[in-house]
């Protein structure tokens, strides 16, 4: 045997094992699907983590725990007999083919802009099909996971809209949104409504945000996670300034932090 297929192979027994009743390990007998979900979001993150800062060491480590997350769904759909880790891997081999037809069949498709749109075509018959087999309408939004960051679910919503020509065509409106929307959060904040209002409205501003990021070509996650981390960056030039005064961030006041953060904003970034 391949030793590579062997270690495969080596992983589905020691995760079988791991389930075993008898001998096997209680915090993994205790699991169920929706135990299990919450690490699989983290383990995902984590490999983007270590892609981010080049890590390849780290990467393989975390994509070997992102597939762990797999075989333990798939040992415990095993158990229920609903499937197991070889129906996962012809589901998605059976898939990845019939959306490369230009690849695995006759169909001509010579650029990365016509993969992209026969791609979507091949995933919009998928949720035809789906849709039939529930016997339930579909919807241009179907398939869009609820599970996924808000901002991430927001643009991709968005775009589904977009395709069936639910969209602006230029950027004016899609500005005058964004202050409309603001002005409606100022009214209600006036008002002084509860935290439900305040809430839906301020999403309505952050919604209108990320259309405007898709617009111009953004990533909201990504803009965002830049952002957070140029905070961070300056937020510890502060503290590493107040430090060399010999204060805590306790012992300052807003207007010397503010200081520090500008001359931060021109040394870091």
């Amino acid at each position: 045997m391949d030793p590579k297929q062997d270690q495969m192979t080596r992983l589905l027994d020691i995760m079988a094992k791991l389930r075993d009743p008898e001998g096997g390990c209680p915090w993994d007998l205790e699991q169920t699907f929706a135990t299990i979900a919450p690490h699989t979001i983290e383990e995902a993150y984590e490999v983007v983590e270590a892609i981010e800062e080049n890590d390849m060491a780290e990467l393989k480590s975390e994509l070997g725990d992102l597939m762990f997350q797999v075989v333990f769904y798939a040992q415990m759909a095993s158990e229920n007999g609903d499937f197991d880790f070889h129906d996962v891997v012809g589901a998605i081999s059976d898939k990845m083919i019939a959306r490369h037809p230009h690849v695995f069949g006759d169909k001509a498709i010579n650029t990365a802009d016509a993969q992209t749109i026969a791609w979507e075509e091949t995933k919009a018959a998928e949720r035809e099909a789906k849709a039939k087999k529930a016997e339930g309408p579909i919807s241009a939004l179907d398939g869009v996971a609820k599970p996924l960051p808000a901002l991430t679910r927001a643009e991709k919503l968005q775009k589904r809209a977009a395709r069936v020509g639910f969209d602006w065509p230029d950027m004016p409106p899609v500005f005058d949104k964004i202050h409309e929307e603001i002005d409606e959060f100022k009214a209600e904040i006036t008002a002084g409504s509860d935290k439900d209002r305040l809430e839906d409205e301020f999403g309505d501003i952050l919604f209108a945000v990320v259309n405007l990021g898709r617009k111009v070509g953004l990533d909201p996650e990504t803009a965002l996670k830049r952002t957070n981390n140029k905070f961070t960056n300056r937020f510890k030039g502060v503290e590493e300034a107040l430090r060399a005064r010999g204060k805590s961030p306790e012992q300052s006041n807003l207007d010397e932090m503010d200081q520090l953060w500008n001359e931060m904003k021109k040394t870091r970034g």
